[in-house]
């Protein structure tokens, strides 16, 4: 198989997979994770470049990745929706102190995740005093406190 067209399937297919895995799954790695990334780095490895080592096939091989990749970034500058759709977009999952769970179930993300980034932060204890908390499109959450209306 042309090594440019199976460059182009394996990028096409670890992108869909990763999407489908959620932002979470990148963002907070857990030592299981990290074996497993690197079993699949190993396997797409092989699924690359399959019999030809040649530095001609790797060449063309990281052209092709890299290039689809600037093709993406492009179309992703040119068209929100498709940005949207390749890399979501930030989400609220905490509404003035009230957890959003149906979003953080989809999200898998739970309270303590939120409670964790809001003492990060802010030194903050409870979920009422969290006005909002969004899951940035980086698998972060961003915590917007309450005011105080004494100061």
């Amino acid at each position: 198989m042309n090594p440019v067209f199976r460059g182009a399937v394996i990028y096409i297919f670890l992108l869909i997979l990763f999407r489908i895995m959620g932002k979470r799954s990148l963002n907070e790695t857990t030592t299981f994770d990290f074996v497993l990334l690197l079993i699949i780095s190993e396997v797409t490895q092989q699924a690359l470049v399959g019999e030809d080592f040649s530095l001609t096939a790797s060449a063309l091989l990281i052209t092709t990745l890299m290039g689809i990749d600037m093709i993406l970034t492009i179309t992703k500058q040119k068209f929100a929706m498709f940005g949207r759709i390749v890399e979501g977009a930030p989400l609220v999952i905490v509404d003035n102190g009230k957890p959003l769970k149906k979003r953080m179930q989809k999200t898998q993300v739970d309270e303590e995740d939120i409670l964790h980034a809001a003492r990060s932060n802010f030194g903050i204890e409870k979920m009422e005093e969290i006005k909002y908390a969004v899951l940035e499109k980086d698998g972060t959450i961003s915590i917007i406190p309450v005011q105080n209306s004494s100061s």
